[in-house]
């Protein structure tokens, strides 16, 4: 099976092997089984970490953070992440296919001079949305 690597394993200073071992002696925990415990993740998630197959997520950095009283930054510096800002991914924020057919369609109802769905007409009235709403 061809190991895969996540983007941030390419960054020469990524190490997250520093930050657990730091994690352990802070903790003053034996072993990973502890450590995955005590951040209440199943112990696969550390040692996917550990070998460079799963990064280092928001949610499990924030647990970090909770246990430990370390601050976050200081929690991304132990473990290399030098990245000034931290993206979930390409897409995160953009509109869905669907919602941007919803408002092009919209848009060319007001540029015809017809109400979209839900919005006052020329007299103030709403004209209703379609849909199954009790009244």
């Amino acid at each position: 099976m061809a190991q895969q690597h996540h983007a941030l394993s390419s960054q020469e200073s990524y190490n997250p092997n520093h930050l657990l071992d730091i994690l352990l002696g802070k903790m003053q925990l034996k072993n990973d089984a502890a450590l995955s415990r005590m951040l209440e993740v199943a112990p696969p998630v550390i040692s996917k970490i550990r070998h460079h197959r799963l990064p280092v997520g928001a949610s499990l950095l924030i647990r970090m953070h909770e246990v430990t009283g370390m601050s976050i930054r200081d929690l991304r510096d132990l473990m290399g992440d030098r990245r000034t800002k931290y993206r979930l991914s390409d897409a995160q924020g953009r509109p869905k296919p669907e919602e941007k057919a919803a408002a092009a369609a919209a848009a060319a109802a007001q540029q015809a001079g017809q109400p979209a769905q839900g919005q006052a007409n020329q007299s103030g009235d709403v004209t209703p949305k379609t849909g199954n709403y009790a009244h």
